[in-house]
């Protein structure tokens, strides 16, 4: 009797060793970002920054209208107003990523006059564009537009994922990308 009491309570401390590796989150869970989720048109707020994505735009080329730089491809162009909640300290988005099912494609640097690491004001919106360069397979679909203002994925810190579907939106030619600029909200 006492063997069969050690075998039942070593089976039961396994299944409870079991259990409790099956419910413990993993390191993505505990130090990853809060995300924080929005639409098109809403105003998303985070620790550090409010953004709203105001719309999309494919396009054929980009162009920066200040010089004689332009690129072909296909490009998504996307119109972000966007401002500090209590601090301008390192108030300026840093990390514009555009995920596309298990890909992620990040913001151009090679367009000047990005709304990427122009600098946030309290109280006064900044409007400007983001340009991603896609392959020319991506034209349709869902995507999530990822803002932050830290260099990288933030462990512990907000996210704003905004949510686009990239088969309702327009194609152009050619679209000039403004510098950013400020307004009043």
């Amino acid at each position: 009797m006492k063997r069969a009491r050690s075998w039942i309570l070593g089976g039961v401390l396994l299944l409870a060793a079991g259990a409790l590796t099956a419910v413990t989150p993993g390191d993505d869970a505990v130090i990853g970002p809060l995300v924080l989720r929005g639409a098109v048109g809403e105003a998303v707020q985070s620790r550090s920054l409010i953004a709203t994505a105001t719309d999309a735009t494919f396009t054929d080329e980009v162009a920066v209208p200040a010089s004689d730089w332009s690129a072909a491809g296909n490009w998504l162009v996307v119109r972000v107003t966007a401002s500090a909640p209590t601090t301008e300290a390192d108030a300026a988005i840093q990390l514009a990523a555009l995920v596309i099912g298990d890909r992620v494609f990040h913001s151009s640097e090679r367009v000047a006059t990005t709304l990427k690491g122009a600098p946030l004001r309290v109280g006064t919106d900044t409007e400007g564009m983001l340009a991603f360069e896609l392959p020319p397979d991506v034209v349709a679909g869902t995507a999530e537009l990822r803002l932050t203002t830290s260099y990288y994925t933030a462990e512990l810190d907000d996210l704003i994922a905004i949510s686009l579907a990239l088969d309702d939106l327009p194609r152009v030619p050619t679209l000039d990308i403004q510098a950013p600029a400020w307004s009043t909200p």
